[in-house]
């Protein structure tokens, strides 16, 4: 891993750096392996862009560069630079939903400052020959907040009211919920219908590609 960037200026200086190489040569500079697949390797291309930077976070709850406030996502793009799969956020906080308001949920601290990083990943391309894309540093127009924040308070009535387990992909216009977990039989403690806590399948927020594909377009001047 290399040293922490100490401003947000140096850590989009040493990101602008990245732009162009393929995740081999990436890797390579920092004597990691690549992987053939990433069927079984997910995460594995958030983590070599993290250790590239110097991401410095001590907690999943925390944002990426956590002595800057900014959370880092990678994008994989297609030829035309549009996203081709949701953007994971963080874990659902299902145990205690009655004592999380917006202004300290887990998910406007890691959207308050995003550094997204698209990476060409067209279908075919082996992870190696993947290109690292012009990084942009994100931070919510007050209604894209709006937005977000619409979502996660819908999300989180539901939450309260014991019916995780109802929530679908379908339901958020920008911030969905899907289930979560190495596998499906894993487990943590939530409000079920009662109440009372019980186990249930760990979820997580992710951003919808529509959402993501708009503020690279705007970003980028590219046509939606």
């Amino acid at each position: 891993m290399r040293r922490t960037p100490a401003s947000p200026i140096e850590l989009i200086e040493r990101a602008r750096s990245l732009a162009g190489l393929t995740l081999a040569e990436l890797a390579g500079e920092l004597h990691i392996e690549v992987p053939a697949t990433l069927r079984r390797h997910k995460g594995w291309v958030g983590r070599l862009l993290e250790d590239a930077l110097g991401a410095d976070a001590s907690t999943a709850q925390a944002p990426d560069f956590a002595a800057l406030g900014i959370e880092l996502k990678t994008l994989p793009v297609d030829a035309s630079g549009k996203p081709r799969e949701s953007t994971f956020v963080t874990c659902v906080e299902l145990a205690h939903p009655d004592d999380i308001r917006w202004e300290t949920s887990h998910v406007r601290q890691k959207l308050a400052s995003v550094l997204f990083i698209p990476v060409l990943s067209e279908k075919g391309i082996p992870p190696g020959d993947r290109l690292v894309g012009q990084p942009l540093l994100w931070q919510p127009t007050p209604a894209e907040e709006a937005l977000l924040r619409a979502d996660w308070e819908g999300h989180m009535r539901t939450i309260r009211q014991g019916y995780a387990h109802a929530i679908t992909a379908r339901d958020g216009e920008v911030l969905q919920i899907r289930p979560k977990g190495a596998r499906a039989s894993s487990r943590v403690w939530g409000v079920g219908p009662s109440g009372d806590l019980e186990l249930i399948q760990p979820r997580a927020y992710y951003l919808r590609t529509g959402f993501t594909a708009r503020i690279i377009a705007r970003s980028f001047a590219l046509s939606t």
